[in-house]
């Protein structure tokens, strides 16, 4: 071997690596660019399976890899966050989507006369204006549009790299000897395509090589077509790893897009076997890199609308093919508030920031809901006296502090994602909900504390103090709710009714406290009693605050 053969490897080596960074690269700006407009799209999520079909065209297309849709796909089924219904018409979409990164490699191939409009003439451009963009400039977007360039002009450059080192060896017989047994064996050729698939775990990647090597014009076009499909039943890899560990409904997910696929291909190869042996001039001939790209795209479109109107029978054949446990129904019924958070913070979604920071920010709403329920619950516990009421109060508390360390663990690891400055200002701002959610339970838990002790000491208030306690708790019920609120719609009105609420829970403090010790100093109360009601309404006027600072985090974010 010669030191040229040599070089070549090398060239080989480090234009595969400049490629697959690239395209991580550009992947991961794009999907810090695509943030609020992701949330968005999924929450266009409806029982329509065209619109689901639509959605994952247009979410792969914007993050750029098919393998992170469909893994955000296993994660949001097992989270709840979508059935298996809207689940196969996005892995649909998927499929369709990813055959993007196709074309832009084609574009490689563009003739001599049109060098200017090559990829490759721009590409060292291209990452000398992502650098500076990256090195000299401040704002975070001028940052992540920088990746974008430097991922593309690393692309493109890897692409040209591979293809001008395997250009001296494309004359050897065994390129042609080897294609042409890849072309005539399909189980072979598909076999080829899911192994690279399976080592690079990412079909976009394989299909480029695919495509760089028919640049060099070894690759026959029956090979191509057995390869392609092979790369696509790979993709599913990725999925059907993430979904290890998870939930049936998530298993279902990862099954449906391995069915999908498989069943594509194997249709696909039906027709192709016969079309090859009808035309065997055509399957031995050479393919070009747009070619595949065609194939590819067209062949994942015919494929969703061949099966689309089968898509129900796709998810009940999942089902058949991922079992239920025989314990898993009751576990499911058993299911409490904590097993249920933890279900939701599904770490699959981390392939998607945004997704991520939503998805955090919903089971924060959802803490906060459980918390409004206890607050209720020990005020109806201090006006009853009712011990089982006091109990439930102690039992959701534990469920709100563990709730509130997942939480917790969960944003710490988000913090460490590619995240936008504005995400981070939410993570941020989420941490210190958090907080207060968990503060106003641990005030719920004196409540409650209060009531016990009410209730042991045997302690009433008099009418007029039960009246009171009502007067208060419903501005300050009021105010958390629309904190809440506030949190899931982002609404401005929400936020001002907070700190009306809020106001006027400090002013019927102040007016309560006053006329409670006079009805003391009058000897119309208990003074045991009158100093749990003090403290009664120091926990409720704390709640409120807390209740304006959760108000205050939303409207810092607008």
């Amino acid at each position: 071997m010669s030191i040229s053969d040599v070089s070549n490897i090398f060239g080989v080596i480090g234009g595969l690596g400049m490629f697959l960074f690239g395209m991580h690269q550009m992947s991961d700006g794009m999907q810090q660019t695509a943030g609020g407009r992701m949330n968005r799209l999924l929450g266009m999520l409806t029982n329509n399976r065209l619109m689901s079909v639509i959605l994952g065209t247009v979410i792969t297309v914007i993050i750029q890899s098919s393998g992170a849709t469909t893994v955000m796909v296993v994660g949001f089924v097992g989270a709840g966050v979508m059935n298996l219904s809207q689940a196969v018409g996005i892995i649909m979409g998927a499929n369709i989507g990813t055959t993007i990164t196709g074309w832009v490699v084609s574009l490689s191939q563009l003739g001599s006369a049109m060098t200017v409009l090559k990829p490759i003439f721009y590409a060292p451009l291209m990452i000398g204006i992502g650098s500076v963009l990256i090195l000299f400039l401040k704002k975070q977007s001028d940052h992540i549009a920088g990746q974008i360039l430097v991922g593309l002009g690393l692309l493109f450059m890897g692409l040209d790299m591979m293809s001008s080192s395997i250009s001296g060896y494309t004359d050897a017989p065994i390129f042609g000897k080897a294609f042409t047994l890849l072309g005539d064996n399909p189980f072979l050729g598909i076999l080829i395509g899911i192994a690279v698939t399976l080592i690079l775990q990412s079909s976009s990647a394989s299909v480029g090589i695919l495509q760089t090597l028919a640049m060099s014009g070894v690759v026959t076009a029956s090979a191509a077509v057995y390869i392609a499909l092979g790369e696509n039943i790979g993709a599913c890899s990725t999925a059907m790893i993430s979904s290890v560990g998870g939930s049936r409904d998530a298993k279902r997910a990862a099954a449906i897009n391995l069915i999908f696929n498989i069943i594509g291909a194997a249709l696909c190869v039906a027709a192709a076997f016969i079309f090859f042996a009808v035309n065997p001039a055509i399957a031995s001939g050479k393919v070009a890199a747009v070619q595949i790209a065609i194939f590819h795209t067209g062949y994942n479109i015919v494929k969703t609308i061949v099966q689309y109107p089968f898509a129900d029978q796709i998810v009940k054949l999942s089902g058949l093919l991922v079992k239920e446990k025989a314990d898993e129904t009751e576990k499911s019924e058993e299911d409490d508030e904590e097993a249920l958070t933890l279900r939701h913070l599904d770490e699959r979604i981390f392939r998607s920031p945004a997704f991520a920071v939503e998805t955090a920010s919903l089971e924060i709403q959802h803490m906060g809901q459980i918390t409004m329920k206890n607050v209720r619950h020990s005020i109806d516990a201090i006006l009853t006296g009712n011990l089982d009421e006091i109990e439930e109060v102690y039992q959701i508390e534990k469920t709100i502090d563990k709730m509130a360390q997942m939480l917790t663990e969960y944003m710490i690891k988000i913090e460490n994602l590619s995240l936008t400055e504005h995400q981070k200002l939410v993570v941020n701002n989420l941490f210190y909900s958090v907080s207060d959610i968990e503060r106003v339970g641990d005030h719920a838990e004196n409540l409650a504390d209060l009531a016990k002790y009410m209730v042991e000491h045997k302690l009433d208030f008099s009418e007029t103090g039960d009246n009171d306690l009502r007067e208060i708790s419903g501005p300050v019920f009021k105010s958390f709710e629309y904190a809440i609120e506030a949190r899931r719609t982002g609404n401005m009105d929400a936020v001002r009714k907070v700190s009306q609420y809020e106001d006027e829970v400090d002013n019927l403090e102040e007016e309560l406290r006053e006329k409670h010790i006079e009805r003391l100093s009058r000897g119309e109360c208990v003074p045991s009693s009158g100093i749990v009601f003090l403290d009664i309404l120091t926990n409720l006027e704390r709640i409120s605050d807390h209740a304006y600072n959760l108000a205050g985090y939303v409207k810092n974010e607008m």
